[in-house]
């Protein structure tokens, strides 16, 4: 049987004058036999040899082989470059003569005809038509056996932002990873590489991370960043730490408790003061 879009062993049956026919056995009929052309045989082959093959189907949507290897069978996650951008969906160079087409309807964000050249995150699966095609929907195909632990920084690839949810991230462009909504700070997309922190491993294997550091450690930062911006709003913050979590998230990019945490902590060092509408440098 024959394992479209994967490496597969096949014994040589027949030699023709445009390549050689290769099947899972020596008598295999007609039907039951796929092309290798002429010039991917390798030289002194012959009937009865095995040769390692991927399947693939050729621009008249017949099943073909290749000694070459793609830089993604099926089921597979990684990088791909952008090879053209068409009004039928994006091709990408996969690393066979044909490139793989990225449909519309599989991409979590447009892609356009600037980002030709660049790459993107996809994995490679069998589409309804039983032709083989690319998509940025790669949840199904991520693994979850890892061997990060809590507290490990790592990094990933994010493939999808949800609004309920939170970031979607393949981490290692290998295994199923998840930023929180509530984690969710700054201004990540799809595509962005992230470097975040594990803050733990679910029962099934998948991991939530965090783009920001242990708290006391966060506080620092933070306090940085609040520094930054009295620079920048000439030594006035016109908000105080009991503004609505949404104006100190615009703001700050931080949530309400954790922009209160470094507040605090700059309060404690005697650098501002709190008053009715606003905190000032002293």
């Amino acid at each position: 049987m024959f394992q479209l879009g994967k490496k597969q062993s096949l014994l040589v049956v027949k030699e023709v004058d445009f390549g050689i026919y290769l099947g899972t056995e020596p008598n295999a009929s007609m039907n039951d036999r796929v092309l290798l052309p002429k010039k991917q045989v390798p030289e002194g082959c012959k009937i009865g040899d095995t040769l390692d093959v991927f399947l693939y189907k050729d621009s008249k949507d017949r099943m073909i082989a290749t000694t070459n290897t793609p830089l993604l069978c099926v089921g597979e996650v990684g990088m791909l470059k952008i090879s053209q951008v068409t009004n039928i969906g994006v091709f990408l160079d996969w690393g066979l003569e044909k490139d793989i087409l990225l449909p519309f309807k599989e991409q979590t964000r447009p892609i356009k005809e600037d980002e030709e050249g660049s790459e993107v995150l996809v994995a490679i699966y069998i589409d309804k038509s039983n032709r083989l095609a690319a998509t940025m929907n790669v949840y199904e195909h991520l693994r979850r056996d890892s061997d990060y632990c809590k507290d490990d920084m790592v990094e990933g690839t994010v493939y999808l932002i949800s609004e309920e949810f939170g970031a979607f991230v393949a981490v290692d462009n290998l295994y199923s990873a998840l930023i929180p909504r509530r984690e969710l700070f700054g201004s990540i997309k799809v595509g962005d590489k992230i470097n975040a922190r594990v803050t733990s491993i679910k029962s099934d294997g998948k991991i939530d991370l965090s783009v920001r550091e242990k708290a006391y450690i966060q506080i620092e930062k933070d306090a940085e960043r609040i520094m930054a911006l009295f620079e920048k709003h000439g030594g006035v913050l016109p908000f105080t730490d009991k503004a609505s979590p949404e104006v100190i998230k615009r703001e700050t990019e931080m949530s309400k408790n954790e922009f209160k945490r470094a507040v605090g902590s700059l309060l404690k060092k005697g650098v501002i003061e709190i008053k009715t509408d606003c905190i000032r440098l002293k």
